[in-house]
């Protein structure tokens, strides 16, 4: 896989993933010394290209000068993710994707759910954005840090983590208001695809739907937008 950027070449060395190359512009020679330190300590070779070639090997994305070769990213088990929270002493906080299509949506919803100290994502298998170079450089970074499950069923991972004692809420219109809804203890949020929002069965499934007060005359967000407003006022109840 490519990837680009210089944050998300410099947290995916800090976490120690698989970066076989590094292409940077060549007038940052000597500029940046964490990238170029850390890449010697694990033996990656940094080459330095004209930007119209790394423009090329990003596919004319924004690379800001920054090109690495690496290997696919890696999903875990949902289990991991349940893992992680024993293993913090935490409550699990898990968030649910239901069909983002969206690279740039997926990338930032990554973000912020790292920043917030999220367990895992789950995104399922088909129809939906895997992950690849634009979530990458869209998390800036994130990535490197967040657990993501990729699974057939969303339905069937909804009713595993009931079970495992999680509360699942739909991030949807029509439900209770999510200021008044008790988000902590052991939590998912399951936030629907840009235009169709969440399925039937999925929310069928959930616990509940808990929905943000619109004032305006447009009454939906973008779903990285109520991704983010959810979660922090999860973080904001679990203190």
């Amino acid at each position: 896989m490519i990837i680009y950027g210089k944050n998300a070449i410099l947290e995916s060395l800090r976490a120690d993933k698989a970066i076989y190359k590094i292409y940077m512009l060549d007038k940052y020679k000597d500029k940046f010394g964490e990238i170029d330190a850390l890449a010697r300590r694990k033996n990656v070779k940094i080459e330095y290209r004209s930007r119209e070639e790394l423009s090329r090997l990003a596919s004319n994305e924004h690379h800001q000068g920054f090109v690495a070769e690496c290997a696919d990213f890696e999903y875990c088990e949902v289990e991991d993710i349940l893992d992680l929270a024993a293993k913090r002493g935490e409550q699990p906080f898990i968030i649910i994707l239901d069909g983002i299509e969206d690279p740039h949506n997926l990338g930032s919803i990554v973000r912020v759910c790292e920043c917030a100290g999220v367990h895992g994502i789950i995104i399922p298998k088909h129809n939906a954005c895997p992950i690849n170079s634009t979530v990458v450089k869209t998390s800036a970074g994130a990535l490197s840090n967040m657990l993501i499950a990729r699974v057939p069923n969303i339905a069937q991972v909804i009713e595993k983590l009931k079970k495992a004692g999680l509360w699942i809420y739909a991030v949807e219109l029509g439900g209770e208001n999510i200021y008044r809804q008790n988000l902590t203890g052991a939590l998912g949020l399951v936030i629907g695809s840009e235009g169709d929002g969440i399925g039937d069965l999925n929310k069928k499934k959930c616990d509940g739907i808990v929905t943000m007060p619109m004032k305006g005359n447009i009454n939906s967000l973008n779903a990285s937008v109520a991704c983010g407003v959810a979660v922090y006022e999860a973080v904001r109840q679990r203190g």
